[in-house]
């Protein structure tokens, strides 16, 4: 497809991808603090406005330990309210509390310690991070199902992988206000409540953007509200809401929901077991979300100066300069990702490389911290500094992205909200914990933890290639398909060199699959005939 084609089609499908972009905002508060802790910590000013600069070196690792995964035990809660909050009120309504749970939390880390004791302000701060954590966590859950729910198949994983794109704008822009926080502001307070400030700007703009947007057309019919969720259906895709495609997508999406609307919260924890099938497609997000932070993602995000001063840049500009570097590199490899791979290589692919490439860099890192215990500059110290930026490349080629475009695709239309509720559940678990441990590990094993992550990304690469089938092309509706029976061969089939493991076993094709259920169901959801078809999937959601 060429550049004016691509063109053609964000302009044609613009109020798709304006959706997109609206919901994606939050995850930039999310990667914003993410990314800001870390820069925060090895600020001067930070240090001796707490008292953290007289601590030893092991309560000053507990400390940055604590001060970062405080917000990971917010943002467990925060997922924790998502499945109930969404159910009842809706991904858009749920989706702007988020930001005002966000943008409060932000407004108390700014003013920490105005008036009061040193230690007092230290426990106001950890408060306000576990507030703001709610927030974050609700965003984190709900901005990739609302997105998924809401596009057309065509443009499902671009779109929903803005999500992630975002998320390392927002980690990218922290590292450079620390940067300049550091350069251009003189040694004060303000040096470090600029920061915190300042995320206070992605809060607001994101609320902003999401109060003309409409709901979720999946939760509008999961509500019975079906006139709504056509006239949302017409409006993504600049129609009216007599087309043939709305008309169609919209009785496919009711279809799933028979018999299925307004479950509550235990029931879809029950129904998550309720066939094999089923099982499998609840299990996967989680599956993904998990390995998603044993990539090693978190450490490098969270103490990204921590580790190049010990592969060999010394003073604090100078470390926050290249953990910006580091975001710059991030964002535009999200950004190339989204433009040309997970449409076209697909989710498989991506994340099968991804998997690869990054492992490899872990291990080198790992393997040259064995050989090189000291901090001291040598020529494989470049070359350790550049896998770093290796790493971040193959990361946002896969496991950066994709993995929330896959759990948005494979969880169960009616169980969606609970299923990603566990997965984004699971995430901030792992991400606290990793978080937590990451200052202890790095100052008692140093290179050991690098090797961990190399090797659990080969782990990776290897459940992908033989257990994950490839999602892209899909409806939502008939993405169930693929795990009605030959998971593993239809996930061989979609890897790259697969058939050498097959002989000549092939898994059923879907169209068959689907073709057997309609004719089992009912003979009125037939669908009409083969030109038609072809005619409405070009629009179809």
């Amino acid at each position: 497809m060429g550049f004016k084609d691509a063109l053609a089609g964000v302009s044609r499908y613009r109020n798709a991808y304006t959706l997109a972009l609206s919901a994606s905002m939050g995850s930039i508060f999310f990667g914003w603090d993410t990314g800001l802790m870390g820069g925060i910590l090895t600020l001067k000013s930070f240090q001796q406005y707490f008292g953290i600069d007289k601590l030893s070196a092991s309560a000053q690792a507990n400390f940055n330990g604590n001060i970062v995964s405080v917000m990971q035990a917010g943002c467990i809660f925060g997922v924790l309210l998502t499945s109930w909050a969404s159910s009842r009120f809706g991904r858009k309504r749920s989706l702007i509390a988020s930001g005002l749970i966000y943008i409060t939390g932000s407004m108390i880390q700014s003013i920490a310690g105005l008036g009061i004791s040193q230690a007092v302000a230290l426990r106001v701060l950890y408060f306000s991070r576990v507030f703001a954590g709610i927030g974050v966590g609700m965003v984190s859950a709900l901005a990739p199902p609302y997105i998924s729910e809401c596009m057309p198949r065509h443009i499902r994983g671009r779109c929903t992988g803005l999500v992630q794109f975002s998320n390392n704008i927002g980690m990218m822009l922290s590292f450079w206000v620390n940067y300049s926080a550091s350069v251009n502001i003189p040694y004060s307070d303000m040096q470090w409540r600029i920061p915190f400030i300042v995320q206070l700007v992605p809060g607001v703009l994101f609320i902003l953007f999401m109060i003309p947007q409409p709901e979720s057309p999946r939760w509008l019919v999961e509500q019975e509200r079906y006139d709504e969720a056509a006239r949302t259906l017409a409006y993504i895709v600049r129609t009216s809401v007599d087309d043939k495609a709305v008309l169609l997508t919209l009785e496919e999406i009711k279809a799933d929901f028979i018999g299925k609307q307004r479950i509550s919260l235990v029931t879809q924890f029950r129904m998550m077991g309720e066939s094999r099938q089923v099982a499998l497609r609840c299990l996967i997000p989680s599956i993904l979300t998990f390995f998603q932070q044993w990539t090693g993602t978190s450490a490098i995000n969270y103490f990204g100066p921590q580790i190049f001063a010990a592969l060999g840049i010394t003073g604090t500009t100078s470390c926050l300069f290249a953990t910006g570097m580091y975001g710059l590199v991030k964002v535009m490899a999200v950004g190339l990702t989204l433009a040309f791979v997970v449409e076209s290589w697909g989710r498989k692919l991506g994340l099968f490389v991804g998997a690869v490439g990054q492992g490899l860099t872990m291990l080198w890192i790992g393997s040259f911290g064995a050989i090189h215990p000291q901090s001291t500059t040598v020529p494989a110290s470049y070359v350790s500094i550049i896998a770093v930026y290796l790493y971040a490349i193959f990361y946002c080629i896969g496991w950066g992205p994709v993995p929330w475009v896959v759990a948005s695709e494979v969880a169960p239309n009616h169980v969606r909200a609970t299923t990603l509720t566990v997965a984004v559940s699971v995430t901030w678990l792992f991400s606290f914990m990793i978080s937590r441990l990451m200052p202890i590990m790095l100052e008692k094993i140093t290179y050991g933890i690098f090797l961990l992550f190399g090797m659990c990304c080969m782990i990776m690469a290897a459940w992908t290639y033989f257990f994950l089938p490839e999602t892209k092309g899909y409806s939502l509706e008939d993405i169930k398909y693929l795990f009605k029976k030959d998971v593993i061969v239809r996930s061989l089939e979609d890897a790259p060199g697969g058939c050498v493991f097959l002989g000549g076993k092939r898994a059923t094709p879907v169209e068959e699959i689907r073709r057997r259920a309609d004719v089992q169901d009912s003979s009125d959801s037939s669908r009409k005939g083969d030109e038609e078809c072809i005619e409405v999937s070009k629009f179809q959601i």
